[in-house]
């Protein structure tokens, strides 16, 4: 698995590098694809933050942590993604279908194949701006999934929305979570 080490306001050494490493390693054994893991260290206000963006089996998962210690953060950060990723196997495996094991596999390698999340736009504070603006732009690609689909690669990536190209109506949806906890569907009327 190919693992990059980079620091934001911060200088990576090699002991932190090797450890953050050896700790990304341990996600492996859920995968049987992994074909890049990215951790980025920075240091903000005394927190040192560890990001984690791992692609497996064409699956995004992102995790992020902070602590007032680095070593510390990527153990909890590590640890934050393990649970979500046996949470999110357990949903695949779980589940009931009509389909046969052939499809089921197909299905399940499918669900997330190169599917990536959207940033929350909450980065800009409101009382520093007098009119909203476009400060980040993200591209993926999109493939058709249902909406329960798209509700588990929302969970993986940890978001509290995501787009997606609904396989039924052939037309972009976004699934959100809501704050009772269930989520939501827009589907657009045209």
């Amino acid at each position: 698995m190919l693992v990059t080490v980079k620091g934001k306001n911060v200088e990576v050494t090699d002991a932190l590098k090797r450890y953050a490493e050896k700790k990304v390693q341990k996600l492996e054994k859920y995968f049987r694809d992994i074909k890049e893991a990215q951790v980025t260290q920075s240091v903000q206000r005394n927190w040192h933050i560890v990001e984690v963006q791992l692609e497996g089996d064409g699956v995004l998962i992102r995790g992020e942590e902070r602590s007032d210690d680095m070593y510390a953060s990527i153990d909890l950060v590590v640890e934050k993604l393990e649970r979500r990723v046996q949470k999110f196997k357990g949903k695949l495996y779980g589940k009931s279908t009509e389909k046969g094991p052939k499809e089921k596999e197909a299905q399940r390698e499918q669900m997330v194949a190169e599917a990536v999340g959207v940033e929350s736009l909450a980065e800009v504070p409101a009382e520093e701006e007098e009119s909203p603006r476009i400060v980040r732009t993200k591209r993926f690609a999109l493939k058709p999934m249902s909406p329960e689909e798209a509700a588990n690669q929302m969970e993986l990536l940890h978001h509290d929305f995501f787009v997606f190209l609904n396989d039924d109506t052939q037309s972009f949806n976004v699934v959100y979570r809501r704050k009772d906890g269930n989520y939501g569907l827009i589907e657009p009327e045209l």
